[in-house]
C-alpha cells in the first residue's frame, strides 16, 4: 500500500468564483450553488439592478457600472479567476456611465461594439475580461439544472394554430437575431404583435396584449441569437415571465431547449399550469 508523503502539499482551495449581478434572483442562485460545491463566491453587484437583498448572504460589493477601476481591484482582491455575469441590466446611456480612468480605458479598447447590439457589446465585454486574466463562464455550467430541457413541460398544449404562430415566431426571431435585436416576439394569430427590443420580454408583453385580438390568444417566443456567445445572456423565462403572458392573453410560451434558463422552475411551471398556459421547449433549432 502506498505511503502518504507527509511533506505532500495539500490541495489548494479553489480559486472564488467572480458573479457580476444584473436584477432578479438568479445571481444568489448561482452563489449558492457554487457554495455548495465548495468554492467561495463573491458577487460585484450593478448599481441600480441588483437587489441587496439577493447579495446580502454573500460577500459582495454594489457598484456603479462605469467604475470599472474599482471593480476590477476588487475581484482581483478577491481571488476570482472565473466569472458569470447574470442577471438584467439595463444598458445605460454615455451620458450616464460616468466611466473612471479604468472604466474609459476599457471603452477604447470595446471600441465600436459600444455601440452594437446586446450580443455584440456582451462579446467584446468578455474579451475584455479574457484579456485581463478572468475567465467568463456561463451561468449555467454552474447552475446546470436550470437550463429547459426539450418537449412539452405543462398540462396545456400548443394545438394546430398555436403550432404555426411558433413556427412563425421562430421565423422571425431568425431573421432579427443576425441584426442582434432581442430574443423575444409575441406572434397572434400569425401576426406579430411585438418584437422585443431594448425594453425586455416583460414590458413587451404589456405592449404586446394592449394589441391583442380577438379570438385564440397569441404566443410568445424566446430564442438564443444565431451565433450567440452563450456564455452571457441566455434567454430566461420565470414565473413573473408566465404571469405577465397569460395577462396579456396568450395562450403559451416556446422557447429553445437546452439554451434557455429556466429560472424557479417549479414555481414556473406552477403558474402555468394554473393559468392553463403551456411551455414548450424547442429542439433542432441551429443557433
Amino acid at each position: 500500500m502506498p505511503r502518504t508523503d507527509p511533506r505532500a502539499d495539500p490541495p489548494a482551495d479553489p480559486p472564488a468564483l467572480g458573479i457580476i449581478a444584473g436584477g432578479g434572483p438568479l445571481p444568489g442562485r448561482v452563489a449558492a450553488a457554487a457554495r455548495a460545491a465548495g468554492r467561495p463566491v463573491f458577487i460585484l453587484g450593478l448599481e441600480g439592478f441588483a437587489d441587496p437583498a439577493v447579495l446580502a448572504p454573500f460577500p459582495h460589493l454594489i457598484n456603479r457600472i462605469g467604475a470599472a477601476g474599482k471593480t476590477l481591484q476588487s475581484l482581483r482582491a478577491h481571488g476570482c479567476r472565473d466569472l458569470v455575469m447574470i442577471g438584467p441590466v439595463r444598458r445605460p446611456s454615455l451620458l450616464d456611465l460616468r466611466p473612471d480612468v479604468e472604466g474609459t480605458r476599457i471603452l477604447a479598447r470595446i471600441g465600436r461594439a459600444a455601440f452594437a447590439g446586446d450580443d455584440g457589446l456582451l462579446s467584446a465585454v468578455i474579451r475584455v475580461l479574457g484579456e485581463e486574466g478572468f475567465r467568463v463562464i456561463g451561468a449555467h455550467e454552474v447552475l446546470r439544472e436550470t437550463l429547459a430541457p426539450p418537449g412539452l413541460l405543462t398540462r396545456a398544449a400548443p394545438d394546430a394554430l398555436a403550432k404555426a404562430d411558433i413556427d412563425r415566431g421562430v421565423a422571425v426571431l431568425r431573421m432579427l437575431g443576425p441584426a442582434d435585436i432581442g430574443q423575444a416576439c409575441v406572434v397572434q394569430q400569425g401576426l406579430v404583435l411585438a418584437v422585443e427590443a431594448v425594453e425586455g420580454t416583460d414590458a413587451m408583453l404589456a405592449r404586446a396584449g394592449a394589441l391583442r385580438r380577438d379570438g385564440a390568444g397569441g404566443v410568445l417566443v424566446k430564442l438564443c441569437k444565431p451565433g450567440q456567445d452563450r456564455r452571457a445572456d441566455l434567454p430566461t423565462i420565470g414565473p413573473d415571465t408566465v404571469r405577465n403572458a397569460a395577462a396579456a392573453g396568450l395562450r403559451g410560451v416556446a422557447f429553445e431547449a437546452d439554451a434557455t434558463i429556466l429560472a424557479e422552475r417549479e414555481a414556473s411551471l406552477a403558474a402555468a399550469d394554473a393559468a392553463g398556459l403551456f411551455l414548450l421547449g424547442l429542439e433542432g433549432l441551429s443557433s
